[in-house]
């Protein structure tokens, strides 16, 4: 029996980044971070009798900065398998999570696609699994082709379980 592995299984079950195209999504999503620095800031020169707008923009700045730099190091180190046991998520660089939801668990799979995403062709894939009602694990801003296909396949698995 050989058990060598095959150049077709190895694509299969290897990561896969996050399209180009959710970059600014991802820049996007931690600006929020702006808006508490600014009111920190406009509250923080206007005691110190500065000129509060300047602490104002200087908040929002440092902190929009921030949070663009940090939405981009979290994109480029996000990627998911699909492999024979199950979907595989892999987030962070210094500390590292990896989250593995078996086939076997999935309970039911959802689709989202807020304006942003339709727009660039993408969708987020939440795979709710048995347990709690926070037990769901979600994939952000992947390929709409890919969160269909994750779904599709996955869901063909939750069939088969049933039969």
């Amino acid at each position: 029996m050989d058990e060598s592995i095959t150049a077709t299984e190895a694509d299969a079950a290897a990561w896969q980044p996050l399209p180009a195209r959710a970059r600014l999504l991802f820049a996007t999503s931690r600006t929020g971070l702006a808006i508490p620095a600014a009111i920190a800031g406009f509250v923080v020169f206007r005691v110190l009798d500065l000129p509060a707008i300047a602490g104002l923009l200087i908040g929002a700045l440092l902190m929009g900065g921030l949070g663009l730099w940090l939405g981009l190091r979290q994109f480029r180190h996000v990627a998911w398998r699909l492999d024979d046991e199950g979907l595989a998520i892999r987030r962070g660089r210094l500390f590292q999570r990896e989250t593995r939801v078996p086939a076997t668990r999935v309970q039911h799979l959802d689709l989202k696609r807020g304006p942003w995403q339709r727009r660039r062709q993408l969708a987020t894939l939440v795979v709710h699994t048995a347990g709690t009602r926070h037990s769901a694990v979600t994939v952000p801003h992947l390929d709409e082709h890919d969160a269909e296909r994750l779904r599709d396949v996955l869901g063909r698995q939750i069939d088969s379980d049933d039969d």
